[in-house]
């Protein structure tokens, strides 16, 4: 707004008519950027806050980690035709980009270990 203001340029809200050229429009704007300001630092205040208690409560969010001998049983299961990669993912609890993933781990470490 105060780029508008020194370009001689201003500021007129069509659809609420809120027009932001003359002073106690430009105060208007500051205000509601303030307000703006204040809710997302709350926001962010009680995401943060949700997820400590979460925490506190053994939940834990992100991606599942897979240990070595589910990884181990997923490869095995799509190597050797038994299921599929969709298949093994819905077996797993897992999404199919999880085991894509891994699978695409798999191949690149054959090919370096290969060359």
């Amino acid at each position: 707004m105060k780029r508008f203001g020194e370009s001689a340029a201003g500021f007129l809200r069509l659809t609420k008519a809120i027009d932001a050229t003359p002073t106690a429009g430009r105060m208007m704007m500051q205000m509601v950027g303030a307000f703006a300001e204040f809710e997302r630092a709350m926001l962010k205040e009680r995401t943060k806050a949700g997820l400590d208690a979460a925490r506190e409560e053994g939940r834990i969010s992100g991606r599942p980690k897979l240990s070595d001998q589910q990884q181990s049983e997923i490869r095995k299961m799509i190597t050797m035709g038994d299921e599929t990669a969709s298949d093994a993912a819905w077996l797993s609890k897992l999404q199919p980009a999880t085991v894509s993933r891994l699978m695409a781990r798999t191949s690149s470490r054959r090919v370096s270990r290969a060359q």
